[in-house]
């Protein structure tokens, strides 16, 4: 099995991470709570109680975790891709593109990805949650201490359960989204590339920003459930699972919150995924 996608994704992982974890953190105090009026004002309140270092609360662990879990997606799914077609990565772009094995191959990455995401997603969501700044003598204490004491804490009382709540959300959420995120990225690069030709810089970039803005606008509905299905028995238990979750949301919110965070989402996904493809390209054709 080749690796060279798995450390690809690996390194673009890590810089897409850098570049939209800001906007992640509002993204997810947008969804679980009901204390800022809209982006403006989470992104006002957080720097004023919390200053800059508010926005990349819970990245340090993400730093490691999610380039290893997009390692995983761009392996899983060019290695996939690579087993439905018989040709690699730079021999498909001389052949015609098959939409339906793209879109098998992306599904299956965004299956695998999301039971390896689960544990590190949790985490993350519950660091990006707390809105205390920086510990100090005598202030509030947060409920977690970092990365480490956030994980045993969630194990000492939820058992190795607890670390995957949310966890079948994040799949509904992960599996066909991700298809989609492939299908979009790699038609926009065979509509504006002339045949037998490899995409240029720019087309990579305008393709991968579109595939992460089509992708979260799908994405968005179970992103919430998942959100809030994560921060579920912080404090108390509130729901009973993810039906429970999209009706009790629903019945006193009403539909527009399953498109809380959309926004923000699509204006981070542009960038981070047009930063993450084309660094995926060129480390690909680099080491080819």
């Amino acid at each position: 099995m080749p690796v060279e996608e798995f450390a690809a994704g690996w390194i673009s992982g890590a810089l897409g991470l850098v570049l939209g974890h800001p906007f992640d953190t509002v993204k997810v105090r947008l969804q679980t709570q009901s204390t800022y009026r809209g982006i403006v004002d989470c992104m006002v309140k957080t720097y004023r109680h919390e200053s800059v270092l508010g926005f990349f609360k819970g990245m340090s662990f993400p730093m490691f975790s999610i380039a290893v879990v997009n390692s995983v997606l761009f392996g899983v799914y060019s290695n996939v891709l690579r087993a439905l077609t018989a040709t690699s990565h730079q021999e498909r772009r001389g052949q015609p593109l098959n939409y339906t094995h793209v879109f098998i191959a992306g599904c299956t990455g965004g299956v695998l990805q999301s039971y390896c995401l689960a544990p590190f997603d949790l985490i993350k969501v519950r660091l990006q949650n707390q809105t205390e700044p920086k510990a100090q003598a005598g202030g509030p204490q947060p409920r977690y201490r970092g990365p480490v004491h956030c994980a045993a804490t969630i194990f000492r009382e939820d058992g190795p359960r607890g670390l995957f709540r949310g966890s079948w959300a994040l799949v509904l959420r992960d599996t066909p989204t991700l298809g989609m995120y492939f299908v979009t990225y790699e038609g926009l690069c065979r509509q504006y590339t002339p045949d037998g030709q490899k995409p240029s810089s720019g087309t990579v970039l305008v393709a991968g920003g579109f595939a992460g803005i089509a992708s979260w606008i799908t994405a968005t509905p179970f992103d919430v459930i998942k959100s809030r299905m994560q921060m579920d028995g912080l404090r108390q238990r509130k729901y009973k699972g993810i039906l429970d979750c999209i009706a009790s949301s629903f019945r006193q919110e009403g539909i527009g919150v399953f498109f809380r965070g959309m926004t923000i989402n699509s204006a981070r996904a542009f960038p981070v995924n047009a930063v993450t493809f084309l660094s995926y390209e060129y480390l690909l054709h680099a080491w080819q």
